[in-house]
Parts: C-alpha cells; structure tokens; sequence
C-alpha cells in the first residue's frame, strides 16, 4: 500500500490535473508521481539544460543563416542600386511619362513573378548561392587524398 500525501494546489493547476487525467489509463495519483519523479530527479535538470543547449545551438545556426543571406542581399541591393544609377541616362520631360508607365508595367509584372515563386517555395536566391558555394562532393575525401600521396610519381 502506498502512503496517502494530501497537497493544495491553485485552481488552474487542479484544472489542468483534471483534464490530464480524463485520459483512458491514466490516474492523478500517476501524473503527480510522475511529475515528482521528474522534478527530483538527479539528471532531470541535466536533460533539460542539455535540451535547451540543443535548441539554442538550433536557433543560433538559424540566425547565422539568416544573418548571412541578409548580407548577401544588402550587397546586392547596394552593388545593383549603385550600377542601375551609373548607367541610367537622363531623361527629357517628354519621355519620362512613357518611361514611368514601362517602369510601372514592369514593377507589375515582377511582383506577380515574385508571389508566383513564393507561391511554388522557389527560391532563386538560395539557388544562385548554393551553385556558387562549394559543398562537401567538390572536395577531395581523405581516403583520395591517401590514395593519392601514396602512388608513386609517374616518370
């Protein structure tokens, strides 16, 4: 037989005990002990620092991504910005109404492009980055360069 502890506990808690043990197999008395076994655990504190170590390495790999990309995007907003404005010549009055209203038929026709690929989850962007990048396949393994160090030179 096991010992009989009598608790206090706050509506919101009592409520949500409530509701857990509405579950088919599963009793108060076995949530609370669960509960308590994981709380006065010895390693329980160190699972949940090591999880939470994990999500953080997660989160700060997601923001050096995201940190890099938006570089990339800033240099070749400004590197764009810069050479559009050094070769764009000057217009005359007369030209600028027809040149806004290609430029507003063009911007049109971007922005529909540009929800289409967002629509799809294509991504140029990445696309151009990852085939300029190199990855782990354009590199020689160590067993090839083994092999390689090892033969001998051809006379």
């Amino acid at each position: 037989m096991k010992p009989r502890v009598h608790v206090y506990l706050t509506d919101d808690m009592a409520t949500a005990l409530d509701r857990l043990a509405t579950r088919p197999g599963v009793s108060k008395s076995a949530l609370v002990e669960a509960a308590l076994r994981t709380f006065l655990s010895p390693d329980g504190g160190d699972k949940r620092e090591a999880a939470l170590a994990r999500r953080l390495d997660r989160l700060t790999r997601q923001f050096g991504r995201l940190e890099r990309d938006l570089m990339i995007l800033t240099e070749a907003f400004a590197l764009f910005a810069r050479t559009e404005l050094s070769v764009l010549p000057s217009l005359s009055p007369a030209d600028q109404a027809a040149v806004r209203a290609l430029g507003e038929e063009r911007f049109t026709a971007f922005a529909t492009e540009l929800a289409r690929r967002l629509e799809k989850g294509k991504r140029l962007f990445r696309d151009a980055v990852e085939e300029v990048s190199p990855n782990a396949a354009d590199f020689f393994s160590h067993t090839e360069v083994d092999d390689a160090t090892l033969k001998e030179p051809e006379a």
